[in-house]
């Protein structure tokens, strides 16, 4: 194992640290991992608080600022963050009007800002939660599908509707169906190695790729050989489109994520593909958005999420941002 890092145990920690120093604009409170804006609104405004696991940043403490997060709670790597930090959080971003805890489908994330909630609630914090369970790669699961690209999505778009002034409810309700029109899938072609295991998650063949892997290593629908990029777009999208296809009211925004260590140049021809197969199916993509947003440390592979939206959604997906690793002017 070759890490960038000090010792397994601080890298969480070393990270922040880093964060604090590259990003003034954001108060970064090491001892309770909890990552906030270092300017509050002027006036009252619904917070939005992210979090869970680290080791899929930018997520979610890169989406802090502007047209987005309020704030954000960092766990461990690949682990929930306990509820006192999601707490600390909400205590620290509400505004007068509310908190949205905007949380991924997995069941520590959800037990956790669960707890958080009721306790925010019993100290007269107003709270309401959005889940995030886009995963169409999920096939009969107790726990449901998992939270994933979608969750950028949401921050994006409740995030903006939240800075105009919205009442707490409406800005649930729009995140709800945010989540409600998007699908996601994954493509892994290596594992990712988590520092503290100190070896890849799971064992792939040099030819090998899991198809429908999750961000912590969760096995897929199948093991395949390697195909060309323009094949395993084709199936990306279509296991999309099999489980949701937006209406004649919808389009589309897609995201083209990388997991971490694939390099931008492959997005893109990932993206070319994909773009091709949306229009295969005539969905030509309103809007489209390729980086690494919702990583899982080095894995090698790629996520599409797609999203139907409506008018009032692309208007906000626009709207200005200014975060760590999303901007719009």
């Amino acid at each position: 194992m070759k890490k960038l890092i000090n010792s397994p145990e601080s890298v969480v920690d070393d990270a922040l640290a880093g964060l604090a120093a590259a990003h003034p604009a954001l108060a970064v409170d090491l001892g309770r991992r909890v990552v906030t804006r270092a300017v509050r609104p002027a006036g009252p405004k619904v917070a939005l608080v992210s979090g869970g696991g680290s080791g899929h940043e930018p997520l979610h403490v890169g989406f802090v600022g502007p047209g987005m997060l309020d704030a954000a709670c960092p766990g461990d790597l690949f682990t929930s963050p306990p509820p006192d930090r999601i707490l600390a959080a909400a205590q620290a971003a509400d505004n007068g009007a509310g908190v949205l805890f905007v949380v991924k489908n997995y069941t520590g994330d959800v037990l956790n800002f669960r707890l958080a909630a009721e306790l925010a609630a019993e100290q007269g914090h107003r709270v309401a939660t959005v889940l995030v369970d886009d995963d169409v790669a999920v096939r009969d699961s107790a726990a449901g599908r998992r939270g994933t690209g979608a969750t950028l999505l949401v921050h994006k778009i409740c995030g903006a509707l939240a800075e105009r002034g919205a009442g707490l409810d409406e800005v649930r309700e729009l995140g709800e169906r945010v989540v409600a029109a998007s699908r996601s899938f994954a493509v892994a072609l290596t594992a990712a190695t988590n520092p503290a295991v100190g070896r890849p998650g799971f064992d792939l063949a040099e030819d090998e790729i899991e198809v429908g892997v999750g961000i912590h290593g969760e096995p897929g629908r199948r093991r395949e050989r390697l195909r060309p990029a323009r094949e395993l777009a084709a199936t990306a999208v279509d296991a999309v489109l099999d489980d949701y296809r937006p209406g004649p009211d919808e389009r589309p925004i897609l995201l083209v994520n990388g997991l971490g260590g694939t390099p931008l140049i492959e997005l893109y021809v990932l993206c070319g593909a994909v773009t091709d197969r949306l229009a295969e199916h005539g969905l030509p993509a309103a809007r489209t958005l390729v980086g690494s947003y919702v990583t899982s440390l080095d894995m090698a592979g790629f996520s599409i999420t797609l999203t139907g939206a409506d008018a009032r959604m692309l208007e906000l997906w626009d709207a200005p941002a200014d975060t760590p690793a999303l901007v719009r002017a």
